[in-house]
């Protein structure tokens, strides 16, 4: 269970860390509104990515299956950024998919850069 809690824990801070450093270039490139559209993406897969984590870590023992309240958190996002005029469905979803960039980040961090001992 320890290995899990640290792999909760990495893929979080490198989500924090993805999202920080594209936030920047998306305003730096684009505008302030493109880049909170992103961030708003971003906050909500971080949501996502803890109700994940204690989605995986109740299985087993008190569940028998997943909850499905996390689809309820993106579906609301994708329906809030479509009828709200000052957001950008692109910037949203993207920001939303950040989690996955950090398990990409992972995947390359433990096969590419791995010790060779």
């Amino acid at each position: 269970m320890q290995e899990y809690y640290q792999l909760q824990q990495e893929l979080l801070v490198t989500t924090l860390v993805l999202t920080g450093i594209i936030f920047i270039s998306v305003w730096i490139f684009y505008s302030l509104n493109i880049a909170l559209n992103y961030l708003l993406g971003a906050c909500t897969c971080v949501v996502y990515l803890k109700m994940l984590a204690s989605d995986v870590e109740g299985f087993g023992r008190e569940k028998d299956h997943f909850s499905k309240n996390r689809f309820a958190v993106f579906i609301g996002l994708i329906i809030v950024a479509s009828q709200w005029n000052q957001l950008k469905i692109l910037p949203v979803f993207l920001g939303f998919l950040t989690f996955k960039a950090a398990i990409i980040v992972y995947m390359l961090k433990i096969t590419v850069f791995a010790d060779t001992r």
